[in-house]
């Protein structure tokens, strides 16, 4: 039977559990080589209310991590573990696309179920994989596991805009990679979206710059403009890298300062 008992807001966290450090020219389309460095955070994201837990996305793993150059804070169960979630008890996880920083520790969700959309499976083990420019972003262990637990009936397959739970909807936004998938989420300040790597900066959907990775940059631009129908204005939009969302909402509490953002509450003014 549907749930159709009213929606309790969620709760939603931003947390962090790597960073690294860049430049314009190797992260967006046109970027100035010159410019100066500019830093890139690597999240997970958890909801939550009084009936259901949600996490969405894995992070990657030490070795995953620093063998590309990227530090590696804490494990998606440590950076849980700060919200008193623990990890081995969550059942259903988003996961917004395959690369190797979003889907890189599905084993420490044992009794899971993961939520991804068809297009991203026939992506990642389809004739693209053939090309290595194309398979860079991705971990072969990664594709392998979601196999695995395909066959152990435990990942939700998703065809475009979709409900997860009542207040939670996930949005087929491609064009990054083919699968990826935005979150939208009820909160006590209205729907807020988690763009993923949609936008992984705020820039990339307020002034249309694009990322350099992408599978189409033509529809990686069309679903930034996309994203924007999902939320009410821009502040209802949460970029998937971008480390101003720790400096423009606030930290539950103040331990938790510059590594978990609350996202449910308004941003700072």
């Amino acid at each position: 039977m549907p749930d159709t008992a009213p929606v309790a807001p969620y709760e939603i966290y931003a947390i962090k559990y790597g960073d690294r450090m860049g430049e314009r020219g190797t992260m967006f389309v046109h970027g100035d080589p010159h410019d100066a460095p500019i830093a890139m955070d690597y999240f997970i994201w958890v909801i939550r209310n009084d009936r259901r837990t949600i996490v969405i996305d894995v992070g990657y793993d030490r070795a995953e991590g620093e063998g590309r150059g990227r530090s590696f804070l804490r494990s998606p169960v440590e950076g849980l573990a700060l919200l008193d979630i623990d990890a081995a008890g969550i059942e259903d996880v988003i996961i917004t696309h395959m690369h190797y920083d979003h889907a890189g520790n599905l084993d420490l969700f044992p009794k899971a179920r993961f939520h991804i959309q068809d297009e991203e499976m026939s992506f990642v083990t389809g004739r693209a994989m053939t090309h290595p420019a194309m398979r860079h972003s991705f971990k072969l262990d990664d594709v392998l596991e979601m196999v695995r637990l395909t066959y152990g009936d435990r990942v939700v397959f998703h065809a475009g805009d979709e409900q997860i739970a009542p207040g939670v909807t996930v949005h087929h936004l491609p064009g990054h990679t083919r699968g990826l998938q935005a979150v939208r989420v009820e909160s006590q300040r209205g729907p807020v979206v988690l763009a993923s790597d949609v936008a992984h900066y705020y820039e990339c959907f307020e002034l249309g710059t694009p990322f350099l990775t992408h599978e189409n940059l033509f529809e990686m631009l069309e679903s930034n403009q996309k994203l924007r129908t999902l939320a009410p204005d821009d502040d209802h939009i949460v970029p998937g890298h971008d480390p101003a969302v720790l400096q423009r909402y606030p930290a539950p509490s103040p331990d938790l300062a510059g590594i978990v953002a609350r996202l449910d509450v308004p941003p700072n003014s």
